[in-house]
């Protein structure tokens, strides 16, 4: 057998096509020779060409899309839900009776929180109540003792034009004694003129007297309107101690002032509690985005834009909002110990800016608190 052979029998080298053709002329009969098959290297290599080609068109075109749509879109991911927290603490002292919330219960406005012990705020209610009572009967004590002086003042001035009269008579008397006197001596006796002259100075003391009266009695009408207004006063002092004394009772009911959920519930029925020690927290339904963009991105950002907020917590939900408003400063100004960057080594960073960004409508199915973290994006027009 030949080397060239292989151990099938077959021959390894390729056959001659026109061999080939001349058996297969010769099987046929003596026909017409079969068309020669065409080359499927050279198509299939254009095909993989043109696919290439395409492929790296559609790969370009696609990345300037891409920078077009993101060279279009300002986003941070430096971005906070926020709100502001409200805490609850009592105004008046005393101990804890009923706390009816529980941690994370959703109350609305004007929703009991909290009990405090009320007997002590309403015995301080009764006292200021008797003591309003005691002030209005001297009120109304003051009030006659003006209209007594005035009935005196009356008499007074009755008695005076009285005196003053006979004190008149008792003048004109006198003279007339004493004309007749100096025309005819033996007409009026000595005795006679000296009663009467007499009983003019009486007469004339008596008026003067009456007067004093009568001005007493001016200064017994001030005195008595004098009272009567400090009388008034102290009145309306026991009504405002009856007004603070019945808030003082009204305090002693801890309500919601705003809708919101239950946080940081810290107190317990049997507490002493004191005003200012802070019970709860709510954190209100009104939530926004902080969103801290960089510096050099604010020119491209406006109030009013529409956002679209992806939320970590629910990452299925897109919520939508606006901005609202813009800081006027970045975050550093308003530390506690701002930066000082008037030194040699300094290094210029790019700022961040708060911006707030409203919620249009809040995710029904997403809990949602401050301080949690989303990413704002904007399209820019």
């Amino acid at each position: 057998m030949d080397s060239t052979t292989s151990a099938t029998g077959r021959d390894p080298r390729p056959a001659d096509p026109t061999s080939n053709n001349a058996l297969a002329a010769q099987a046929g009969g003596g026909g017409s020779p079969a068309t020669p098959p065409r080359e499927s290297r050279p198509h299939s290599r254009t095909l993989l060409a043109i696919a290439a080609i395409v492929m790296v068109v559609a790969i370009v075109i696609l990345g300037i899309v891409a920078w077009w749509y993101e060279s279009h879109i300002v986003s941070t991911d430096d971005a906070f839900i926020a709100t502001r927290i409200m805490a609850v603490s009592p105004r008046v002292a005393g101990q804890v009776i009923a706390v009816p919330v529980t941690d994370n219960q959703a109350v609305t406005a004007g929703e009991v929180l909290v009990r405090i012990d009320p007997t002590p705020y309403r015995v301080a209610l009764q006292q200021t109540l008797a003591a309003e009572r005691l002030a209005r009967t001297g009120l109304a004590e003051a009030r006659a003792n003006i209209a007594v002086a005035r009935a005196a003042l009356q008499q007074a001035l009755a008695a005076y034009a009285s005196t003053r009269a006979q004190a008149a008579n008792a003048v004109a008397d006198l003279h007339r004694y004493r004309f007749l006197r100096q025309r005819n001596p033996k007409a009026v006796a000595r005795t006679q003129m000296d009663q009467i002259a007499t009983a003019a100075r009486s007469a004339a003391a008596e008026s003067r007297a009456a007067r004093q009266r009568v001005v007493g009695a001016s200064a017994q009408i001030a005195a008595a309107r004098a009272a009567r207004a400090g009388a008034a006063a102290r009145v309306a002092s026991a009504r405002a101690e009856v007004k603070a004394a019945r808030l003082n009772l009204d305090y002693t009911t801890v309500t919601a002032t705003r809708a919101g959920h239950v946080t940081q519930k810290s107190v317990a029925v049997g507490n002493y509690v004191t005003p200012g020690q802070e019970l709860m927290a709510i954190v209100p339904q009104r939530l926004w985005v902080t969103a801290n963009f960089k510096e050099t991105d604010l020119y491209l950002i406006h109030p009013g834009q529409r956002v679209s907020i992806s939320i970590d917590a629910c990452p299925n939900i897109k919520a939508r909002g606006h901005i609202t408003s813009i800081q006027r400063g970045s975050g550093e100004a308003f530390d506690l110990l701002p930066p000082q960057n008037a030194t040699g080594n300094y290094v210029k960073i790019v700022q961040r800016v708060p911006v707030r960004i409203d919620f249009d409508a809040l995710p029904r199915s997403c809990v949602l608190g401050p301080g949690m973290s989303v990413e704002p994006e904007i399209r820019l027009n």
